[in-house]
């Protein structure tokens, strides 16, 4: 079985983390917590990540 990367529909805001946890086989809200982590100590970029990583990943239908 192939694993595919979409966006989840348990989502917060856009269904990127949770997306990421699907596919990583993992708790949603730990990748929430990393990603607001590694928002915060890096200068905020993960500000411009999510929106760009919403906008490539696909819905999961």
């Amino acid at each position: 079985m192939v694993k595919k990367l979409y966006r989840s529909e348990d989502r917060m805001l856009g269904g990127v983390c949770a997306g990421l946890a699907e596919y990583a086989d993992i708790d949603p809200t730990v990748v929430r917590l990393l990603y607001a982590g590694l928002t915060v100590f890096t200068s905020f970029s993960g500000i411009i990540l999510y929106p760009i990583l919403w906008i490539i990943m696909p819905e999961k239908r």
